[in-house]
């Protein structure tokens, strides 16, 4: 018996990635076993799944063989409080990093999502505003190339100034270049009071709470069609500080002081089977995108203070009905996104009308990426065609 038929087992029903059938499955222990899977699998089309949460983003895989699953590959294996930093696993939840002792992974996620799937798909929430992204907060990693190399980069420091970056390059890579195994995160700090303030107020107010120096960690708007828009702001820091920060901007946007979030915040604006789109463009143009994807008939949410919302259109029928409206909606979202110097990415669709869209839109360092992917994996076997541009 050869190391693929002991490392995998015949694929189910369930074990599917964008309607596209595998043929096998492997949950590997660890990082070695991984290389050693990966090793024997050249030829086989490979996706990777963690929480599953995000598998129906992008476009189905043109092929699919493998499914390496990340489930076994759990556990905070440092947690360097000192130095502000854990290692961990890349199959961990983000639920355990969400409650480390007296800390905090700072990176909005469903509890069920893995912290290499966070990474994998570049994910953040309303705190990316004083946070950042995964981008921001990996200070480390380590990978299994595609042809079954172990590789390190980064370190347990958050200053690491020599060697190639090779985090950011798979940050946000939808696992096209090998599988992550291992994460270095940089920590903050659990703040000792966080207090939202909640306004109905038009997306140009955040404008006011920015140049007020509040020192928001999030400041978030949800509009959809009908409704009168909203405004929520988290302020984070000592009691006395936040209180007195919060009395202000409540003042500011006429709202209300609340010790909990509004139930909107931090979900995603789509039911399931709707069409996602993720809208970016300078904060100047963000009350002219959240107006543009409203009247388009879609609910809008995300940080109008970082200029990254996300666009939830409600399944629409079935049918070339449904394919022409979709696409006419995300030729106008990407028009608007496009005016306000950003980019408009179809993050999910039905399927059906999924196979109808460009996901993706024009993406200026395309080549550049065809040149990485061709270094990396030349013959295109990990997510073949999920990303952008068939790579």
């Amino acid at each position: 018996m050869g190391v693929l038929d002991e490392l995998t087992t015949k694929a189910g029903g369930e074990d599917a990635v964008g309607g596209v059938p595998a043929r096998l499955v492997a949950a590997p222990r660890d990082t070695t076993e991984a290389a050693a899977l990966i090793s024997a699998a050249q030829g086989l089309s490979v996706v990777i799944r963690g929480g599953g949460t995000k598998l129906d983003w992008g476009v189905p895989p043109r092929e699919l063989d493998l499914i390496i699953d990340t489930r076994r590959l759990t556990g905070v294996v440092e947690h360097a409080a000192g130095d502000l930093i854990t290692v961990v696993r890349a199959g961990t939840p983000m639920a355990e990093l969400h409650d480390l002792p007296g800390q905090q992974l700072a990176l909005d996620a469903p509890p069920a999502a893995t912290a290499g799937g966070t990474v994998a798909a570049n994910a953040s929430g309303p705190r990316r505003l004083r946070y950042g992204t995964a981008r921001d907060l990996l200070i480390g990693i380590t990978v299994v190339r595609p042809d079954g190399t172990i590789t390190k980069a980064g370190g347990k420091v958050v200053k690491n100034v020599a060697g190639y970056d090779l985090g950011k390059l798979y940050t946000g890579a939808f696992g096209t270049l090998g599988l992550i195994t291992e994460c270095v995160f940089r920590l903050h700090p659990v703040p000792a009071a966080a207090i939202f303030v909640r306004a109905t107020a038009p997306p140009g107010h955040a404008a006011r709470v920015l140049a007020g120096q509040f020192a928001a960690s999030a400041c978030e708007v949800n509009a959809a069609p009908g409704a009168e828009p909203e405004l929520a702001v988290l302020l984070e820091g000592t009691p006395a500080g936040v209180r007195e920060r919060a009395a202000a901007v409540a003042e500011l946007l006429d709202g209300e002081v609340s010790g909990t979030a509004p139930e909107w915040w931090d979900v995603l604006p789509w039911p399931d089977g709707g069409v996602g789109i993720k809208l970016t463009g300078r904060l100047s143009q963000v009350p002219a995108l959240v107006a543009t994807a409203v009247g388009a008939g879609a609910t809008v949410r995300g940080s109008a203070g970082a200029g990254v919302l996300y666009a939830g259109f409600p399944p629409d029928g079935e049918g070339a009905d449904a394919v022409v409206e979709a696409g006419r909606a995300v030729e106008l979202l990407r028009a608007a996104a496009v005016r306000a110097c950003g980019h408009a990415v179809v993050l999910t669709a039905p399927d059906g009308v999924r196979d109808t869209l460009d996901m993706w839109g024009p993406v200026p360092g395309l080549e550049l990426m065809r040149r990485v992917k061709d270094q990396f994996d030349p013959h295109y076997r990990f997510a073949p065609g999920r990303f952008v541009g068939g790579i």
